[in-house]
């Protein structure tokens, strides 16, 4: 990265409205890669459920939801795993940015998926879900990525990960997210 660039502005959204989230946690403890910056969005349960007849005059939460996304260069999701899929508020969610069809916030935004989970799957369906999701809005989906597992115990009290291999998975996840937002960048001729 040139001295001359602006770092990677990477929005991250938790899955989960609990308080004490371990997806939130997550996302809290991570540190970001040399020229990238994470900002938390919280708005998650401001976001009216998605109704068809209110799509062209969204509320505020919507409104904050997509303006979020589009001042943001990638986005890191971390998503628990309810019933063995994702969480209904996300997915309510995204298909608010989906919109309008085609032109939707999420388009062509790089995105990288985590998952947190008590069980020993680390969410691993809701992940696959929420990345069927993504692939289908049109978002250009990370390939690699984070199954955190029995989430109770994954994490120190700074929200670290315990674990040196997950560490080392959230490292290179976050490395392939920050270059796949380079590239879109430079596509889109942002220096």
């Amino acid at each position: 990265m040139t001295h001359d660039a602006k770092p990677v502005r990477v929005l991250g959204i938790s899955g989960s409205l609990r308080a004490a989230s371990h997806s939130t946690t997550l996302l809290r403890g991570l540190r970001t890669p040399p020229g990238a910056e994470l900002d938390l969005w919280t708005g998650l349960a401001d976001v009216q459920p998605f109704n068809e007849d209110h799509e062209a005059e969204p509320g505020p939460g919507v409104l904050a939801l997509r303006e979020a996304i589009a001042g943001a260069d990638a986005l890191l999701i971390a998503t628990p795993e309810y019933n063995s899929s994702l969480p209904g508020q996300l997915k309510n969610a995204l298909d608010w940015a989906s919109r309008p069809y085609g032109e939707g916030v999420l388009v062509g935004k790089p995105v990288a998926v985590a998952g947190v989970s008590p069980s020993d799957y680390g969410a691993e369906w809701s992940q696959a879900e929420l990345r069927q999701v993504l692939s289908a809005i049109g978002a250009q989906v990370v390939e690699r990525r984070l199954c955190v597992p029995r989430a109770d115990n994954a994490f120190d009290p700074d929200g670290v990960l315990r674990d040196a291999d997950l560490r080392a998975t959230l490292a290179a996840l976050l490395d392939d997210l920050a270059a796949a937002a380079r590239g879109a960048l430079t596509g889109a001729g942002r220096s």
